[in-house]
């Protein structure tokens, strides 16, 4: 299967190189590919030709894109209108395309979580450039385009290719634990988190299969605050350092987060419990 995969060096691309090496695989990343250049995107998958396109590229400054007009374009740029260019070009040459969106695209209202034909109402501007670029890839779904949506929550795992990628959230805890004996840690925000090797091996499972195209929710069970997620952490790590939970307003933010925004997976095989895929993680990282 040959393969355009657009985000290559990434936290979730240099998984997806991992679990896609045996196809004929294309990983281009920001200076292979201005994906926010629509007659270059087009014509460079009429050029290739692919079979699947997968972008893992994204915008992901929460909070910089809501204090900044000018971040907030650039955001929807990369997570609204060019996944619509990439769409427009798979349905040229009659490729699939894989996107990955967001918890963010709801509300957080839902205390029991969100399957995926849920509404969606995003309260952040991070949020309304994902569903942007949803809305522009089902836009093109009635002309025959062949798509899966992947709204995925909280990634971590190893180490990207690009030094330019965010540590985890389980990164940076792991860090403070080596400096700190207290942290406060916000007991709010519950959702899912997201190992990349499983998304990037569910993401395979799903080529492979006969899944009907559409939108998924890929996340590791067990829904948690930030805080649960914490305490398990350091149980697992014997790491000294007490964690306090405290609200969210101890930490001021520019964006609103989502209480709830735990994704519900109705429709494919479930991944494993992400304490199970933090251990895996701890045990080959650490």
């Amino acid at each position: 299967m040959k393969i355009l995969l657009l985000g290559a060096k990434g936290n979730l691309g240099t998984q997806i190189i991992e679990v896609l090496k045996e196809h004929d695989l294309i990983p281009w990343d920001r200076e292979d590919i201005d994906i926010t250049d629509k007659e270059l995107i087009i014509k460079k998958i009429k050029d290739l030709k692919p079979q699947v396109v997968i972008n893992a590229a994204a915008y992901n400054a929460v909070d910089k894109c809501e204090e900044d007009e000018k971040e907030f374009e650039l955001a929807k740029k990369i997570n609204g209108e060019a996944p619509g260019f990439l769409a427009q070009g798979c349905l040229e040459v009659g490729a699939t395309l894989v996107h990955y969106s967001s918890d963010y695209v709801f509300g957080g209202e839902k205390k029991y979580g969100y399957k995926e034909d849920a509404e969606t109402n995003p309260i952040n501007n991070y949020g309304r450039s994902k569903l942007l670029g949803e809305k522009n890839i089902i836009t093109l779904s009635g002309k025959r385009l062949k798509y899966y949506i992947i709204r995925t929550s909280k990634l971590f795992g190893p180490k990207a290719a690009s030094e330019a990628a965010k540590p985890s959230f389980f990164d940076i805890m792991i860090k403070l634990s080596h400096d700190k004996t207290e942290i406060d840690v916000v007991d709010e925000e519950k959702s899912c988190f997201t190992y990349t090797p499983d998304l990037a091996l569910w993401t395979r499972k799903i080529l492979e299969s006969d899944a009907g195209y559409g939108v998924y929710h890929f996340i590791n069970e067990g829904a948690c605050t930030w805080f649960e997620a914490v305490k398990e952490l350091y149980k697992m790590t014997k790491a000294f350092t007490k964690a306090n939970p405290v609200m969210g307003d101890k930490f001021p933010r520019p964006a609103k987060r989502p209480k709830y925004s735990v994704l519900k997976n109705t429709k494919f095989e479930k991944l494993r419990n992400y304490k199970e895929a933090l251990k895996e993680y701890l045990e080959n990282n650490f």
